[in-house]
């Protein structure tokens, strides 16, 4: 049944990119304080909407439905997922307060604003963890790594300073982008040039992560054995046959570890480090 909303009180205040900055800004700092496991993030969006719901929804009534349509269970990544959907959410709560205002059907009805979101927070969780977490940041690290070897405190600054500043800037970038857009937003992040932009980019992530394994994993045998009174160099044979072989198996090693048991990483450096100390107790490295 669709909702027709007669609210003759103030007439709701037009939304500003500067409004919703601060929405976004208001997500991305408060992100993971109010986590619960009924709603889990929809308080921190909640928080991020009250000062864009409180400017659109000043009958006291409409107010509580627009709190309570926003504290939703909802979960997604900080800045594909929170950047789009707090700009598409500030764009249709918009919407729904002039229809609200001036008597209208209301075309923004709650499903479609929840369905809206659920819809989307899954798929640009997926789509912001592979880019962030799985290559850029990475990228930041490559950059820092040499400096760290250095001894320098630029290699530890250096990827939290840039990563994070990346995450504010793009957040920002496209809560805005997604506001003007309203729902077409959509449509546009399920684009095929978006998607080929993703495949692209994880397939760039994976380079990083061989990249970084092949400079800064240091694995090499110290076995060596005499036959016919020629000594044999157990690396110096690895490294004609196939060079890096020693740490990509324990790259490999340690990749197998996650597959089997999970992304338990101190269970991981345990037995690494284990195996890592019996064999080099027994000669072999």
């Amino acid at each position: 049944m669709t909702e027709i909303t007669n609210n003759a009180g103030p007439a709701p205040e037009q939304i500003t990119k500067k409004d919703v900055t601060k929405s976004y800004l208001r997500w991305h700092f408060a992100n993971e304080i109010p986590h619960s496991f009924e709603r889990y993030l929809a308080p921190s969006l909640l928080y991020a909407m009250m000062p864009i719901l409180k400017k659109l929804y000043k009958d006291e009534d409409a107010l509580k439905a627009a709190y309570r349509r926003q504290l939703l269970f909802f979960n997604t990544q900080l800045t594909w997922g929170g950047g789009v959907i707090t700009g598409l959410m500030s764009s249709m709560e918009q919407e729904r307060a002039k229809e609200e205002h001036q008597g209208k059907e209301i075309m923004m009805a709650d499903d479609l604003l929840y369905n809206t979101k659920a819809g989307l927070m899954g798929a640009l969780a997926g789509i912001g963890d592979a880019i962030d977490s799985g290559t850029v940041q990475y990228i930041f690290i490559a950059i820092a790594v040499p400096w760290a070897e250095q001894g320098s405190a630029l290699g530890a600054l250096f990827p939290f300073i840039t990563f994070a500043l990346y995450q504010v800037l793009l957040g920002v970038f496209f809560a805005r982008q997604s506001f003007s857009m309203g729902r077409n937003a959509t449509s546009l992040m399920q684009s095929t040039g978006v998607q080929t932009a993703i495949e692209t980019l994880s397939v760039l992530g994976l380079f990083m992560m061989g990249i970084l394994a092949g400079n800064y994993v240091n694995v090499t045998s110290v076995l060596s054995f005499n036959i016919s009174g020629r000594e044999f160099v157990l690396q110096e044979i690895l490294d004609q046959i196939i060079p890096g072989l020693l740490p990509l198996a324990v790259v490999m090693g340690v990749y197998w570890f996650y597959t089997k048991k999970g992304l338990k990483v101190t269970q991981a450096l345990l037995w690494l480090t284990a195996i890592l100390i019996v064999l080099a107790a027994v000669g072999i490295l």
